[in-house]
């Protein structure tokens, strides 16, 4: 499924070998496909599409999407990622296999961050566990960057907008050797005073101090079989985060600024490195990734999200004030080992190994507040409650994926991948040690049909497997079960009038076991994960995209989701809608690129956003109001040089990114998380 128009997705290469300069193509499958000949809902973004719509992070690439959403909640970096239904949980496995540069990032802080120097992003939706392994329920997003280039090239970004905000990123490329040794270099810098004030400290909550990337890449080409890529990458961040606001009424449409007392503050690194290693056996391709990821972050907050002066009662009217704080530490390592075959065949094959080997620390405390500064949790006398986890992780994974052409214009694919998980977790405070396991066999059965040029129908069968784990050590809730699911989808895609219009769309059922839930439990100062017994999801897709005259594009998605609670242990809750489900959803654009004479070409882009009523708990209480975003983009670009002006959330809609009931919040009040307001400013670019 492509999400803008085809023009701007056009890949500049055609390695899927046609002879169509403007086809698009991707490797969501891991190998090189037309995007509109594989049977899988996917969206594809290339850098033109990514500069058109002024795309710096995932939440700006899932924008695009119908049925998807990204929230933003508690500390900086933290994320909650909604595809078809399957939602992202405080400190576990994100409901979607995020993948940069083929290296999946197996934690919630490292989805959402900054995108720069990007040549594809592709999202495809539905599980996608048989290539993608364990969290992959709700599908799959991939970034490529930008590899280095034998021609010496370069660029510069600089945007400045409301909030004295400045994003800026730039790079070069080039060869040390002629096409044998190549290099890319990066960076990308982020500073802003904030939009969401304090009502009672008066500042605002969601600054950011400084959040920095460094990226190096390095491709070797010793021969005309062998590329080995090496890539290294460090950030380091400090921002406002955990800037929940106190709603009194309970109303999740009774939109309040945050009034806590103490400021909250998230600061980290993340160090990653990552090797590939491609050699052409010419019956097939042998690739080896590598990767070793530091990460580490610290936050701090107010606990009861209020202040002494409006709230004197303090946390559950006990006349005191709490402040939290987490210290959360993760050295992973990855292997991949994969071989696949050529294209150019009716017989498609691909075999593959991946191990995982995870250390991850989590202190989490609470602490008396009497002055309202972060600092006190450092004076053991102020804790109210101290949790110190260690949590090891080793898994494994085998899998493969069989294509055959039984006509030239009928294709059977059967995929099958085998998860192990195996989790060990130690209570840092009193040395007890807990082992589990969690595995899963993973089929995927695809039936696809070209009935004609530019039209493909498919029927697919798959599976998914989010691993279960431990919460905190002295949690009510000890374990949390695997969630997997079984999804029957049948779709089709296809191009009119010589490719100036694509109609995609898909049909599909999933049945979940095990659907995991958040909420926070206050006697033990745990975050709990949990379980529903079974959700059954009923969806739609449908996506236009048309060339309505030259230079002008438009495209439409519409989502449906229809969630229902078959089993749950809190009978009240069957038959409600899963939580955080937003049932209608659309996105849609319109773009003209008009010749302004010469290498001089304008840009002139509205994007409109509508989320539909969004049910934030099981109990489906608390339900948000639709809402609406719209962007809009207007600019020249004068060859290399270009300058643009932006407004996000033109009509300043307000809603929550997240929403907690004093059930689910471990609270005695009602907490929501405010969205981003209307932004606006101005951007200039250059390449050379």
């Amino acid at each position: 499924m492509t999400t803008l128009p085809s023009n701007a997705l056009a890949q500049n290469s055609d390695p899927a070998g046609t002879d169509n300069p403007n086809e698009i193509v991707v490797t969501a499958q891991n190998r090189t496909e037309r995007l509109q000949e594989v049977p899988i809902q996917v969206s594809a973004l290339n850098s033109e599409a990514i500069g058109d719509a002024g795309i710096k992070s995932t939440a700006d690439a899932l924008s695009q999407i119908a049925n998807a959403s990204f929230d933003r909640g508690n500390n900086y970096r933290s994320n909650y990622i909604t595809m078809r239904g399957l939602t992202q949980l405080n400190n576990a496995d994100p409901p979607v296999a995020f993948v940069v540069d083929g290296v999946p990032q197996t934690n919630q802080e490292s989805i959402g961050v900054a995108l720069f120097d990007v040549e594809r992003i592709e999202i495809l939706k539905g599980p996608q566990g048989s290539l993608y392994g364990r969290n992959a329920v709700g599908g799959a997003i991939n970034v490529i960057t930008k590899e280095p280039t034998n021609d010496l090239s370069g660029f510069w970004n600089l945007a400045v907008s409301k909030g004295e905000t400045v994003d800026a990123s730039a790079g070069v490329s080039g060869a040390i050797v002629d096409d044998v040794l190549l290099f890319r270099v990066a960076a990308t810098y982020k500073h802003s005073d904030g939009l969401i004030r304090n009502s009672f400290r008066g500042d605002h909550s969601d600054y950011i101090d400084h959040d920095y990337t460094f990226r190096g890449r390095l491709i070797a080409k010793p021969s005309d079989a062998l590329k080995i890529d090496l890539r290294a990458e460090y950030n380091k961040y400090a921002a406002g985060g955990n800037y929940y606001s106190a709603v009194f009424s309970g109303d999740p449409n009774d939109f309040v600024d945050p009034q806590a007392n103490l400021p909250g503050l998230t600061s980290g690194s993340v160090t990653d490195l990552t090797a590939k290693i491609d050699y052409d056996l010419d019956f097939a391709t042998l690739t080896s990734i590598s990767n070793y990821s530091d990460f580490k972050l610290s936050a701090r907050s107010d606990g009861d999200i209020r202040n002494p002066v409006t709230s004197p009662g303090g946390f559950f009217g006990l006349g005191f004030q709490l402040g939290q704080g987490q210290d959360l530490k993760r050295r992973i390592f990855s292997q991949e080992v994969r071989l696949v075959s050529r294209s150019d065949q009716p017989l498609r094959w691909l075999v593959g190994g991946y191990y995982l080997d995870t250390d991850r620390s989590l202190r989490s405390r609470f602490f008396f507040d009497f002055n309202g500064q972060p600092s006190q949790i450092d004076s053991p006398a102020n804790l109210f409650l101290d949790n110190n986890e260690g949590n090891d992780n080793r898994a494994y994974a085998f899998f493969g994926q069989v294509d055959y052409d039984i006509l030239t214009n009928l294709t059977l694919t059967g995929g099958l991948r085998y998860d192990n998980d195996r989790r060990v977790q130690t209570n840092l405070n009193s040395n007890t040690v807990r082992k589990a396991r969690f595995d899963r066999l993973q089929p995927k059965v695809t039936l696809a049909w070209k009935p004609g040029d530019n039209k493909l129908i498919y029927a697919t069968f798959g599976t998914g497997f989010r691993s279960g784990g431990f919460n905190a050590p002295n949690a009510p809730v000890p374990v949390f079960a695997s969630e997997t699911l079984s999804n029957y989808e049948a779709g089709f895609k296809t191009q009119f009038l010589d490719r100036r219009l694509t109609v995609n769309g898909a049909a599909f059922q999933t049945d979940v076991k095990n659907y995991q839930f958040f909420y926070l439990d206050t006697a033990s100062g745990a975050q709990i994960i949990d379980t529903i017994g079974k959700v059954r999801i009923r969806g739609l897709e449908l996506e236009l995209i048309a060339s309505l005259a030259d230079r002008l594009e438009a495209s439409v998605a519409v989502g449906v989701i229809d969630s229902n609670i078959r089993n749950s242990v809190f009978a009240a809750d069957i038959g409600n809608r899963a939580p955080r489900t937003v049932p209608f959803s659309t996105t849609s654009s319109l773009q003209y690129k008009p010749s302004l004479g010469g290498d001089v070409e304008g840009l002139a882009r509205v994007e409109w956003q509508h989320f539909g009523k969004k049910y934030w708990g099981a109990d489906n209480v608390a339900v948000q109001n639709p809402y609406d975003i719209v962007n809009a983009r207007l600019g020249v670009n004068f060859g290399q040089f270009g300058v643009y002006g932006f407004v996000r959330n033109l009509l300043n809609d307000k809603y929550y990114g997240e929403f907690f009931q004093p059930k689910y919040s471990g609270l005695d009040i009602f907490i929501g998380y405010p969205g981003a307001p209307r932004s606006f400013g101005i951007e200039m670019k250059m390449s050379f």
